[in-house]
């Protein structure tokens, strides 16, 4: 999140990194309009709590800025405009399409213009390419590579907010890294609402596996490449071979696993099974053995017993998941779920917690077998930074924002690891 300034705008993010990466299309927008003294908020709708935190943004916004236009965009905003455009902090309400379109921001600093713009998301075809030259305060960079789901687990409402997969072309995101690059960036994120569907609707089909190899090809001079959540049940093979030959594609893969029960999995909708998961992770280590796994977790899902939360709790300790998302379960309006049996909401927050000790625990011996050893670290900000395997490296000295220093673990800290440079 930005600070205020009376005389910009301001774009507050919340929720993930492509909401990161459009922040970013939106504050150059903003620009090219002459938008000033405003405020955008971007909304997540990925839970309740998320949208509890993007009326309280809003209401912030608003005390911190009592002159400034506050204009609502994101998946939030999307699902429900009727309701943010009734809030009286709010000037303006733009779609997840519309807040992406250059033309949209000219009448935003115009009192009589439209307060709600936005359109029916599923019937958007095609999603455009935008480039950006950088982040705000972040050495590494998110790229967009595809926008929208196709499929419907049964808790899930994103679909709705961001509309059906569209990918985009290889050159402009390969032209997107490459601009990237050439501004100082040495790692990039691929982001999307499911990258693992990339290029399905792109004439010859390529694929997640393809996109990366290629990218790796394209643009020579770019250090690292990490990717975001990836679906077990749609990793292709092209992407395991680049695990096992792209020193490049950095050795950590974030699995949407979501629950390790099959009849909690059936019920969710999910196209993988326990076993799917076990037989990716063992792929994984067989090609890349010092590949990290973490995963997205959801406790307490409808009907979930605690013999079925046992065995997500019991294979996050036997796949040896280190990097956690893990949520207590939300009911989404209009979604399945929303209908089953609901799990008590103390014993939601009571099995997250269980999740994450069980994960915890799993860091903490990883972070131990770092000790002693010299590792790459890119510097994000001041003397902290990050392993290829995602391990936040503290360092003893300060060194420069997106600079990749080598430096040897020296120990252990709350949440991370001590390095000094080597």
């Amino acid at each position: 999140m930005t600070g205020p300034n009376p005389m910009t705008t301001d774009v507050i993010t919340l929720g993930c990194r492509l909401n990161a990466f459009e922040s970013e299309v939106m504050r150059a927008n903003a620009a090219r309009a002459g938008l000033a003294d405003a405020v955008i908020v971007n909304t997540c709708a990925v839970t309740r709590e998320a949208e509890r935190q993007a009326r309280q943004a809003i209401r912030r916004a608003r005390r911190e800025r009592p002159g400034a236009r506050i204009i609502v965009t994101g998946c939030a905003a999307q699902l429900d405009p009727a309701k943010y455009a009734a809030m009286p902090e709010v000037d303006r309400v733009l779609g997840n399409e519309e807040k992406l379109d250059p033309e949209a921001y000219s009448a935003l600093g115009l009192r009589d213009g439209p307060q709600v713009q936005v359109a029916d998301i599923m019937t958007v075809q095609e999603t455009a390419a935008h480039l950006i030259d950088g982040f705000d305060g972040r050495a590494r960079a998110f790229v967009q590579v595809q926008q929208g789901c196709d499929h419907r687990c049964t808790f899930c409402i994103i679909p709705f907010a961001r509309g059906n997969n569209r990918s985009l072309a290889m050159g402009a995101i390969a032209d997107q890294v490459r601009g990237l690059v050439a501004r100082g960036y040495r790692e990039v994120v691929l982001t999307g609402v499911d990258i693992c569907s990339y290029g399905r609707d792109l004439p010859g089909g390529p694929t997640l596996g393809q996109l990366v190899r290629r990218l790796l090809r394209a643009v020579p001079e770019l250090d690292r490449l990490r990717l975001s959540s990836l679906d077990p049940a749609a990793m292709d093979d092209e992407l395991f071979r680049a695990l096992a030959e792209e020193e490049r594609l950095m050795p950590h893969l974030h699995l949407s696993l979501q629950a390790m029960d099959d009849m909690v999995l059936k019920r969710m909708k999910r196209r993988h099974g326990r076993d799917d998961a076990f037989r990716v992770a063992e792929r994984a280590r067989a090609l890349r053995p010092d590949v990290v796994l973490g995963a997205d977790l959801i406790a307490g899902f409808p009907t979930e017993t605690e013999a079925m939360h046992r065995n997500t709790i019991d294979a996050v300790r036997d796949l040896d998941l280190v990097h956690l998302h893990v949520f207590p379960y939300s009911e989404r309006d209009g979604t399945p779920a929303a209908k089953m049996p609901a799990v008590d909401s103390a014993e939601r927050k009571a099995r997250a917690a269980n999740l994450r000790a069980q994960g915890e625990a799993n860091l903490q011996r990883f972070l131990k077998t770092c000790v002693g050893k010299t590792v790459p670290v890119l510097v994000e900000r001041g003397a902290m930074g990050y392993s290829p395997h995602y391990a936040p490296v503290h360092l003893d000295v300060s060194a420069p924002e997106g600079a990749v220093v080598a430096a040897r673990v020296t120990g252990l800290r709350p949440g991370g690891l001590t390095g000094t440079p080597a």
